[in-house]
Parts: structure tokens; sequence; C-alpha cells
């Protein structure tokens, strides 16, 4: 059974109005938005730190474009590794893939046990997890909305599956 309550001016608040759910500044919440124009270099380095956790062996790659969907970075870059040497490698060639393309890698930094790699390239951060972390996380479902971008190589994939990846 749903209530129906209903207020007059002398028992209490009226209900709010989006004109009565304005900030300060005039805006109301649907006018604020994180949108953007697309940052085509952090683009470029997510694709490349994305090929650069392929070569270093690192499984379930992908590239999550948040520009518009998030205030904190453009592009999110996740992948898997299998041991806390890998991950602590391929986090570590991620920051030098970035500095390489002007993106320094702002901060590096691993949970506890090693099961969570992250690197801050502000426009681009790099997530890097043991299986059942990521498995936990869930971090392409949290952001489901955001488009995936294309990142291997146009020959990667049929070299990957003859078994000449690099490596």
């Amino acid at each position: 059974m749903t209530e129906e309550r209903t207020t007059s001016a002398a028992s209490g608040p009226a209900p709010r109005t989006s004109a009565a759910t304005e900030t300060a500044d005039g805006l109301s919440p649907s006018k604020l938005s994180f949108a953007r124009e697309p940052n085509l270099k952090a683009r470029e380095v997510a694709v490349e730190i994305a090929r650069v956790l392929h070569d270093d062996k690192c499984s379930d790659i992908v590239v999550l474009d948040v520009t518009g969907l998030s205030h904190v970075s453009d592009y999110l870059v996740i992948g898997s590794g299998t041991s806390d040497r890998q991950m602590q490698s391929a986090g570590a060639d991620a920051g030098q893939a970035a500095a390489k393309l002007g993106y320094n890698a702002y901060r590096r930094s691993t949970d506890d046990r090693t099961t969570w790699v992250l690197v801050d390239c502000v426009d681009v951060v790099v997530h890097i997890f043991e299986p059942n972390t990521r498995a936990h996380y869930d971090l392409e479902m949290l952001w489901g909305d955001a488009p995936r971008i294309e990142w291997e190589r146009p020959d990667q994939v049929s070299r990957d599956r003859a078994g000449l990846g690099k490596g």
C-alpha cells in the first residue's frame, strides 16, 4: 500500500521543485555535468598502456572511456596479473610508457598483499588486479555505462592465436 502525503504551507515545507534545488550559482543538478571534449592524448596514452600490459603478460585487459562519467579521470585501463612481481613490474612499465608520451605517473600504489596495483596518471588511471580481487571490485560493472576502447594492434589478435605474440 502506498501512502500519499500532502502538505500545505501551514503544515510544513512545500515539495522541492527543480527551481528549489538550484545551487547558489543558479545551476540545477540536471544542468551539472562532467561532459567535456574528448582528450585524444589521454586516449593515446591509455591505449599504449594497455598494449604494454599485454606485452607484460597481463590478461583480460580493458580500456574504458569514462569521459563525462567521472570527474576523476578520462580513461581507466584494467588488467589482471598472476603474481605480485608481475603486477609490480607491469605497473612500473605502465608508468614509464605514460612518461614517454608526456604523462607522468602522479602516484603508484599497491595494497598490503599486492593484489591490486594502481597507477594514477591523472587523466588515465591503471588498475592491475589479481583475478579474485578484480572479481570482488568488478570495476567493469561499476563503470558499465562507459564505452570500451579497442586497444589491440590490428594484427595482435591473429598473432596471439597463432602463438606469435611478444614474449
